[in-house]
């Protein structure tokens, strides 16, 4: 397949209709359109505010002619990048890179933290790197911030959150070309295991000898309440996975028995069943001891 079909803006305008918001990259993976406060003597916090293009991942766009003005202003450009987080995929991309001289494969890397956590790798959207590793689209339930990490759930490993963006199929670059793997399905990422968004998530640490206070009355903390709050708005389809992420925060900052009952509370108030919510809160607490945090160093 020649011509405009085969162009950067053609997959782009591909992806973008299948609800995924683009921007124009260059081959060497980097955003295209230069930044208009390139120039400035200070370089401004700018997301776009100033109403010119240029912001990154901040430009990206689902609606064709934002896409087609973006590609107009990087004539260059070579692939394109779709971004991370937002609706209403809330893409998550787990970027599983393959190094032989450094003895890293990200897919066996995978598999093992699927084993020790029981969870299973889904049939998703697969995209072949040029240098043999891929990319795995999965979808992130609404309203949970997913931050970028490489090698922090393990090596080889790198998470594409909220700001970051995953290199499209069909993007050329200078290592070579981005393709969908065979037998992909296309444009449609499964859910992300909820024992898998537990991990994705730093988890919080408290300085050496000093413990997370809590009121005197006994009622939750901000962070807990938050917790609550968080797992009560779940909608079906998703309250597993918000539960079982709520629980994994709680157990390891050491409220997790105090807080299990509020936890349990808040997901059948969303329709769980009791089995089923104490379930997932049991699974987050035999994660979490199985893996304590290590010593803040």
């Amino acid at each position: 397949m020649g011509g405009m079909a085969n162009t950067p803006l053609a997959h782009a305008l591909a992806a973008a209709a299948h609800g995924f918001r683009v921007i124009p990259l260059t081959r060497a993976k980097l955003p295209a359109v230069r930044s208009p406060h390139h120039h400035d003597p200070v370089p401004l916090p700018c997301r776009g505010a100033c109403g010119r293009l240029g912001h990154g991942v901040h430009d990206a766009s689902a609606d064709p002619e934002a896409i087609r003005a973006l590609f107009a202003a990087a004539p260059w450009a070579t692939g394109y990048g779709i971004a991370c987080g937002c609706a209403p995929h809330h893409l998550i991309g787990v970027d599983l890179d393959l190094k032989h001289e450094a003895r890293i494969d990200g897919a066996a890397a995978l598999e093992r933290l699927a084993r020790r956590y029981a969870f299973t790798v889904p049939r998703t959207v697969t995209v072949l790197t040029p240098r043999g590793g891929r990319h795995l689209w999965l979808c992130g339930p609404p309203g949970l911030t997913v931050p970028n990490s490489a090698g922090r759930i393990a090596p080889g490993i790198d998470i594409r959150g909220t700001g970051g963006y995953l290199v499209g199929p069909g993007s050329a670059t200078s290592r070579g070309r981005y393709r969908l793997a065979p037998g992909s399905p296309a444009w449609r990422p499964a859910p992300a295991p909820s024992a898998l968004l537990g991990l994705l998530h730093p988890p919080v640490r408290t300085p050496p000898g000093r413990t997370t206070p809590r009121p005197a009355t006994g009622g939750a903390s901000g962070r807990d309440a938050a917790l609550v709050r968080f797992v009560r708005e779940s909608q079906e389809g998703r309250r597993n996975d918000r539960l079982f992420w709520a629980a994994c925060r709680a157990y390891e900052t050491g409220a997790g028995d105090a807080l299990a009952p509020a936890l349990i509370g808040a997901a059948l108030h969303t329709g769980l069943t009791r089995r089923e919510a104490e379930a997932t809160v049991a699974s987050a607490a035999r994660g979490t001891a199985r893996h304590p945090l290590p010593p803040a160093a």
